[in-house]
Parts: C-alpha cells; structure tokens; sequence
C-alpha cells in the first residue's frame, strides 16, 4: 500500500477517522435508502455534516438503524486499501463525475473490506476499528428538497 503518492493536488487535510467514517456513511445510506452518496459533506475533528437525497424523511427507527449500523461495520474492523487504476480499468459502479476536470489519468480507489469503493485522494485509517464510535448528534429534512442532513461525530 503506498499511501504517499500525489495523483493531484489536495488542499484538505482530513481528519482519518471522520474521513473513513464518511466512506463508510455513504455506502450506508446507498443500501439502507438507494440514494446517491452524500451531495455535500463536511467533515471535521468535532463534529461533521452529510447530506442526502432520499425519497422520504426517516423515522426515528431508520435514524437508529443508521447509527447501529455504522458502528457495527466499525466493530467489525474492515481493512481499508487502496488501489491506483487508470480510467480505462475502472471497476463497474465507479463514477467519476465528482472529480475535478484536471484530475489525472490515474485514480486512487480506496476500498473498505468488501462494503464500500470508491476514488478518494484523502487520508483514511488502516482498519474501521481505528475510527472510534460514530454517535449521531441530530438530523434534519428538508420536506422540499428532499434533503437529509446527518450531523455525527467521532468519539475516540
């Protein structure tokens, strides 16, 4: 695994634990709810904020789920990986629409065990286990949009 190669210039400096755990959220809502990912994310030390466009607002019940879930696959200590393909070798399912115009010729996926794939150029834990305890700290919907903002933090 070579984790120091630049691909592109990056201007974030993530916080590894919140940043895995916001692979982890996206593919969590993409199987509970068959949204997309997230369509705007910010993600920090303290506290973060995802949001999604689902079909309805989740009940108390789907909000619980979410979170059992999580810390579930963060128990399960799921190695994190990364693999660099070129566009042409690009496995079914990946989109590149999110990355920017300029990005280069060769992608870095970053894989979580068998749940969740995808091109990222940040930094990650090594397991899920090193990520801590995902507590979610609220919700909100926006009826008009559709929107479903989860706010979380990572307690290590």
């Amino acid at each position: 695994m070579n984790d120091d190669i630049i691909l592109n210039d990056h201007n974030k400096d993530e916080f590894p634990p919140a940043h895995t755990a916001e692979h982890l959220l996206n593919q969590t809502m993409i199987r509970l709810f068959g949204c997309e990912r997230s369509y705007n994310a910010h993600v920090e030390r303290k506290k973060s904020k995802m949001s999604f466009h689902l079909d309805h607002k989740p009940d108390r019940k789907e909000e619980r789920e979410i979170e059992r879930r999580m810390n579930e696959l963060i128990e399960e200590d799921l190695p994190v990986s990364f693999e660099f393909v070129t566009r042409d070798e690009l496995p079914d399912g990946i989109e590149l629409n999110r990355l920017p115009d300029d990005a280069s010729e060769t992608i870095r996926l970053v894989r979580i065990g068998d749940y969740d794939v995808c091109p990222c150029i940040g930094k990650h834990v090594r397991s899920t286990a090193q990520i801590g305890r995902f507590e979610m700290l609220g919700t909100n919907w926006d009826q008009q949009e559709h929107s479903f903002r989860v706010r979380f933090k990572i307690i290590q």
